[in-house]
């Protein structure tokens, strides 16, 4: 039927991930485009006083593989905002680091073993990857395309029939979500997001739970005082430990990292210098400073953290990307979207963006830091200076912040978002 729209959506599940130290990467590039749009969504999404949890991970890796079928003036607009150079492809960087994330799962898994032969701690970092294509049957899908996402991201390919029942579509793909969330992520997407149009869901789902390298004493947790929101304390139950972590004062914030099993991956805390300071430390937030703080001077401190679990809603970005500049991808102005590498393009007859929704959930305690994430893309047709050991630094997280999952060799940010209220 002319004028008829196609759909195609993207479905990414991100969780804290991260990578084997001694492995050989070239994933610079995927690190340093991921924090570049992380550092650009959370300036778009931190307003108000609200708790934040995204994945830049997951929806980099979600738009990446979206990317690998975009052509012309939509590849360089998408190339633009995901920090990509456009003369050249990004699947391969994007496939080392995950196959660097798998391998510190692993490596963790044996540093368990060992630990549990001498009596230590033997709780692993569990991580789960996978991907999937999820495809109307017997759609004109590009073989090259199919074959890049299979080599590049292991996707497995599913046919499924979105033209019979769309709801049950999504239903299908949203419980195959939750079972590689480990249940963390239910009903990602909205009920009237796919319909009979709907022709692709490329699915990356992301599952982590990391116990700390040294776990608090839940003994030490107590009810202390934060400034929900910048306003007037509330008592709330306040993690304390003293030990070495990664620390340095800035202007106007103080950045400490504790780091998770065999030391890979870190969980970074931004601490503004004031209690209603955290606007003023997001609009510092640059791909530079996330990459400095993956290098921290190790520094004896006095750290008072907050317990929070986040499980925010589903998050719609598609007009936050537009308003970074990827408005061709939507079809905006009507006719320019062209992914022809997925599809052939026909005039009446084409893919596009038609939103791309997130999902996130966070907990973090005594033990370390669960987490998942969820993205999902709609397409229609259509440093400090060594001296004499002093006293520990004593830093309290009694007010809004910002943290992060951060990989600690890339400095890839896995998740980037902002504690206002820990309840």
């Amino acid at each position: 039927m002319a004028g008829m729209k196609r759909l195609l959506m993207l479905q990414v599940f991100g969780a804290l991930v991260a990578a084997m130290a001694h492995a050989a990467t070239n994933f610079d590039l995927a690190a340093k485009a991921t924090n570049g749009l992380a550092v650009d969504l959370h300036r778009q999404l931190a307003t108000g006083n609200d708790n934040l949890c995204v994945s830049p991970y997951s929806i980099e890796s979600a738009l990446a593989m979206t990317f690998a079928g975009a052509d012309g003036e939509t590849r360089a607009q998408m190339a633009r905002v995901l920090h990509f150079p456009s003369d050249s492809s990004n699947a391969a960087s994007f496939a080392s680091l995950q196959h660097s994330l798998e391998e510190m799962s692993a490596k963790t898994a044996d540093l368990a073993k060992k630990s549990k032969e001498f009596g230590g701690p033997s709780e692993p970092i569990t991580l789960n990857i996978a991907n999937r294509l999820f495809a109307q049957k017997d759609y004109d899908f590009r073989q090259d395309f199919l074959l890049l996402v299979k080599q590049d991201y292991g996707a497995a390919f599913e046919p499924i029939d979105f033209t019979v029942n769309p709801a049950a579509a999504a239903q299908h793909i949203n419980k195959w979500v939750a079972d590689q969330t480990r249940d963390k992520i239910r009903d990602l997407i909205p009920a009237d997001a796919l319909n009979k149009l709907t022709r692709l869901v490329l699915a990356n789902a992301l599952y982590l739970k990391a116990p700390w390298a040294d776990p608090f004493s839940e003994k030490t947790t107590q009810p202390e005082p934060f400034h929900v929101r910048g306003g007037a304390p509330v008592n709330l139950p306040m993690m304390r430990k003293t030990a070495r972590f990664g620390y340095a004062k800035r202007e106007g914030f103080t950045a400490v990292s504790l780091p998770y099993a065999g030391d890979d991956l870190q969980f970074l805390v931004l601490l503004p210098d004031d209690v209603e300071g955290l606007r003023a430390l997001e609009s510092k937030l640059a791909e530079h400073v996330l990459a400095e703080c993956a290098k921290l001077e190790a520094t004896e401190v006095d750290l008072h953290l907050p317990k929070f679990k986040l499980e925010p809603p589903t998050i719609a970005l598609a007009e936050k990307l537009q308003a970074l500049g990827m408005k061709s991808a939507f079809d905006i102005p009507q006719g320019s979207a062209n992914f022809d590498k997925i599809a052939p393009r026909k005039p009446n007859d084409y893919l596009y963006i038609s939103n791309v929704f997130h999902k996130t959930f966070i907990a973090v305690d005594e033990k370390g830091t669960e987490a998942a994430a969820a993205t999902a893309v709609v397409m229609m047709r259509a440093t400090a200076i060594r001296g004499p050991k002093p006293p520990p630094i004593e830093v309290k997280v009694d007010r809004p912040f910002t943290y992060a999952i951060q990989h600690v060799r890339s400095g890839v940010c896995l998740f980037l978002g902002r504690v206002t209220d820990p309840r």
